[in-house]
Parts: structure tokens; sequence; C-alpha cells
């Protein structure tokens, strides 16, 4: 059994070492074989990297010959472009060159020029001084006296040439437009005749007996002290047979007293009470006067889109004189007129319309603000967003700035034409004189005027002059000088006729 164990053992060990000798025999086969192949395909990895090596060698070779080439190629044009440039710039030089020589040459004979014309100059000046010296011999005048005469003379012929020019342009213009401004005016005149009556400062109110006067007056003068005291109106009961006075320079207060004393009259009861009672609703009434007042006047022009309260002070004016004249109807006229006058001129006559309707508005308030009418009335217009045309037409009206519009100026005229129409203002015998007195000073202190009359009413200056001082030219120049004087200090209605007289009396005597 051991035996047969060992056997097997050994059996199985001696399998063992023929199967290992038999694998190891074919691996060296195998390693033999492989160790071949490797060599092959080294050799032939060898000859591969070989055969690129020459093929790079031989493009890099190709690609520096064509750089060279390009390179050769590069510098060769560029070289080219220098030798011309170096041929301009030689060109260059040799024309600055040639320029620079012509310029000194030229620098020369300017310079043998300048002296050459120094010295002409200095003889032309040494010839002059001989002149003048030989001049001054021949004349017996000095060089300054010479020259005062020369200027004399050519100011005097200028002054002559000026005064004639004048008169030509000024004859040409009224030729062309007295007429047309004439017919103009006149017309637009005709077609707005306005009555005017001169306005007081008093209301007479009549009474239906003297025993009415007491009544007024009352007990101890309670009465009327109690009327004056609230309207403001000075009541005048004097010797007048059954009439009582009334006296105050507020047409508006003066117009409430009046209408109070009426319906104390009709009513018959007089007494404190009653009185303020009745002031309270004469107040009412003259109030809804001013305002239909206003909207008269607004619908007589056809002026339309007025602020009510610019109506309410249109009706205002109706109880507001200038000079004695209604403003409220100068303002009417003065729309009409400026209306016209647009028409005829082809302008806006809506717009001169209502620029002339409200010209003179601040007149409404001037007595309760500061400032003139015409400052108070821009203030006004503005306030109740009037047009800036408008407001400009209000603040031109009497020359405190110049009219740069058409409508301020036909404005302007047409309140001219309505304030200065025979009758329609009056002033005092003191302003009056005062104005007249101004004009002639304005004349008489003029050189060459030997004395002056205002006449016509101080619509027209009556002027003589010296002949010996003022010739028949200048006389033109110096009427334009006297009414220049009188449109800047004098202040007037209308225009001032200026009528100069110039004459020469020769006297002898036969013996």
């Amino acid at each position: 059994m051991v035996g047969i164990i060992i056997a097997a053992i050994v059996g199985i060990l001696v399998g063992v070492i023929a199967g290992i000798a038999y694998r190891k025999n074919v691996a060296e086969k195998e390693i033999g074989s492989a160790e071949e192949e490797a060599k092959r395909i080294i050799n032939d990895s060898i000859k591969a990297a070989e055969s690129k090596k020459r093929e790079a060698v031989l493009e890099a070779k190709e690609e520096i010959h064509k750089s060279r080439a390009d390179l050769e190629r590069e510098i060769k044009e560029r070289r080219s472009e220098v030798q011309k440039t170096e041929r301009r710039l030689t060109q260059k030089e040799e024309t600055l060159d040639r320029k620079t020589d012509a310029a000194e040459q030229k620098n020369e004979e300017l310079t043998r020029r300048l002296a050459k014309v120094q010295k002409s100059q200095e003889e032309a000046e040494q010839y002059k001084q001989q002149q003048l010296e030989r001049l001054e011999s021949i004349s017996g005048l000095t060089r300054e006296e010479a020259k005062d005469f020369l200027v004399n003379s050519i100011e005097q012929e200028a002054q002559h040439d000026a005064a004639i020019k004048l008169r030509d342009i000024q004859q040409r213009t009224r030729d062309e437009a007295e007429q047309y401004a004439r017919e103009m005016i006149s017309s637009a005149i005709q077609r707005c005749a306005a009555d005017h009556v001169a306005e007081a400062t008093v209301s007479v109110v009549p009474l239906p007996n003297d025993e009415m006067k007491g009544r007024i007056i009352g007990r101890e003068g309670r009465n009327i002290r109690t009327l004056e005291t609230l309207t403001g109106v000075d009541l005048i009961i004097d010797d007048t047979p059954e009439a009582i006075t009334l006296s105050c320079f507020d047409p508006v207060r003066r117009e409430i007293a009046r209408l109070t004393l009426e319906k104390l009259i009709i009513d018959g009861r007089i007494h404190p009470a009653r009185i303020e009672e009745m002031v309270e609703k004469s107040r009412r009434e003259v109030e809804q006067t001013i305002k239909q007042e206003g909207e008269r006047a607004v619908l007589e022009t056809g002026v339309h889109g007025l602020h009510p309260e610019l109506v309410k002070l249109l009706g205002r004016m109706r109880y507001r004189t200038s000079y004695g004249q209604n403003v409220l109807q100068h303002s009417i006229e003065v729309s009409h007129i400026a209306g016209i006058l647009a028409a005829e001129l082809g302008v806006d006559a809506t717009q001169a319309k209502r620029a002339g309707l409200l010209h003179d508005i601040g007149k409404a308030v001037d007595r309760e603000m500061e400032g003139s009418h015409v400052d108070i009335g821009v203030d006004l217009c503005k306030r109740y967003r009037e047009h800036n045309d408008i407001i400009h037409a209000v603040q031109a009206h009497h020359g405190d700035i110049e009219p740069k519009t058409i409508v301020a100026c036909l404005v302007q005229a047409a309140d001219a034409i309505s304030a200065a129409r025979p009758g329609a203002r009056r002033e005092n015998l003191e302003a009056y004189i005062k104005r007249l007195e101004k004009l002639e000073e304005i004349a008489n202190t003029t050189s060459g005027v030997s004395s002056s009359y205002a006449i016509q009413a101080g619509r027209e200056i009556r002027i003589i002059v010296n002949p010996e001082q003022v010739s028949d030219s200048k006389m033109v120049l110096l009427s334009r000088e006297i009414a220049k004087k009188i449109e800047t200090e004098l202040e007037y209605p209308g225009q001032i006729k200026i009528n100069m007289i110039r004459e020469t009396r020769a006297v002898e005597y036969a013996k």
C-alpha cells in the first residue's frame, strides 16, 4: 500500500518535471522569435526615422533659401526707396538754397528801396516845410490860423450841405406821408366824434324848498356831520336858494353822497340811522353802475375776453377825470381811434382796440396805490394775464419807453389825438402860464435867437433869429434843435409848431 503511494508520488513528480521541461523549451522558442521580431521592428523604425530626418532637412533648407530670397528682395526695395528719398532731399536742399539766395537778393533790394524812399520822404518833408513857410509868408497867416480857417470853412460847408440834405429829406418825406397821414387821422377823428364835457369837483343837488336845508343839517348839525363822515364829502350850504353843493375830489364818493341826499330828500326821513342806510344803498347802486359802465365800454368797443376785474376797473373810470376829461370816455375814444388807424394800416384792429381801451386802466386805482398810472396799469395787465403786446402798449403810451410795435405807436397817437382835441381837456391857469413861459425860455436860451413869442394858446412858438448869426441854411438845423429841446424838457398836449423868422433890414436916411 505504501509502495503504491510512493510510486504514485514518484510518478506525479516525474510528470511534473517532464511538463516543466516541455514548457521551458516552448517558452525559449517563443522568446527567440519575439527577440527577432523586436529587432526587425527597431531596424524598420530607424530606417523610417532617417528617411523623415532627410526630408525635414531638405524642407528646412528650402524654407531658409526662400526666406533669404524674400529678405534680399525687401532689402533691395528699401535701398531703392532710400535712394529716391535721398535724391528728393537733395533736390529740396538745392531749391531751398536757390530761394534763400533769391530772398537775400530781394531783401537787399528792399533795403535799398527803403533807403531811397526815406530819402525821398525827407526831401518831400523839406519841400513841404519850404512850401508851408512860403504860404505863411504869402497869406500872412500862421499854420494854426490857416488850419482853423480851413476847418471852419469845411464845417460851414458841411453844415450847409447837411441843412440842404435835411431839408430835401424832410420835404420829400412830407410830400409822401403828410397827405396820407392827414387823411387817415382826420378820417379817424370824424368817424369817432365824441362830445367832451369838462367835469368839475363839485355837484349841485336841488332842494324842494329852503326848509330842507335845516332838516339836512339836523339838530346841532348831527345829520350833516353823519353824512360827511360816511361819504367823505363836504356839504356846502350857503345862501344859494334851494340848492346844496357837494365838494370832493373823488367822483365816486361825490356820486354816492349825491344819490344819498336825493334819496333822503324824497324819503323825507332824515336822521343818522336813515342816513347810514341810504349811504350803504347808494354805494351798492354805484358799484352796480360801475359794473354796467364797464360792460357798456366793452360792448361799445367790441373788445371781448376781458377779465371781470378789468371790466370793473373800466367802470370805475366812469367816475375818474383827468384835466376835466372823463377817463372812461377818453379810453373808449382812444380804442375807436386806434382801431380805425390800425384798419387803415392793415394791422390787427382788435388788438389795437384792446390796447386803447386798457391804456389808462391804472387811473382807476392810482389814488389808492403808489406809483404812476402807467406802472399800475402794467401791473394790472400782467396780473390778469393780458398779452405782452397789450402790456407794452400800455407801458409805452406816454413815451416812458420806446414803442417797439405798431400797436403801441397807434395807441400813443390815438391818446394824443383824443387829449389834444380842442375842449377835450382843461388845465388850470397857473400851469398854462408856466408852460408858455417855459416854452419861450427854451427858445430864448438858444444861441442865435433874438426873441420868441408863444401864440395860439401855446400850440405855436414864433421865433425871431439874429440874421448876422443864423444863415438861411442853419435855420433848418436850429429849428430842429429847438424842437428836440421842447420835446425833452416840456410836457404838453398835442404838438407845437415852431415858426422861425429871419429877416435882414437896411436903414438909410435921405438928407
